[in-house]
């Protein structure tokens, strides 16, 4: 159940940029009618990379401690 939370959490920046541009671009194409196809996923791929380079420390801090988590109840587990 942890683990599930924690994958939507750490997901929710880069897919949320990624819609968030999306949308935009599908807004501008519908103004402009211009539609071309490299024009939605170039952008959603470079914002979505810098998502995840600007909260990759979050993200790791994250992953690490949910690790520590489950490695020290193993014991626990075991009884």
């Amino acid at each position: 159940y942890q683990g599930v939370n924690l994958i939507l959490l750490i997901s929710m920046p880069a897919v949320g940029i990624g819609l968030l541009v999306g949308f935009l671009i599908s807004l501008f194409q519908a103004v402009t009618q211009i539609q071309e196809q490299t024009l939605t996923f170039v952008p959603k791929v470079v914002s979505v990379l810098l998502m995840i380079a600007f909260t990759s420390p979050w993200i790791i801090s994250m992953i690490v401690d949910f690790t520590t988590t489950l490695w020290s109840t193993i014991p626990n587990m075991v009884r």
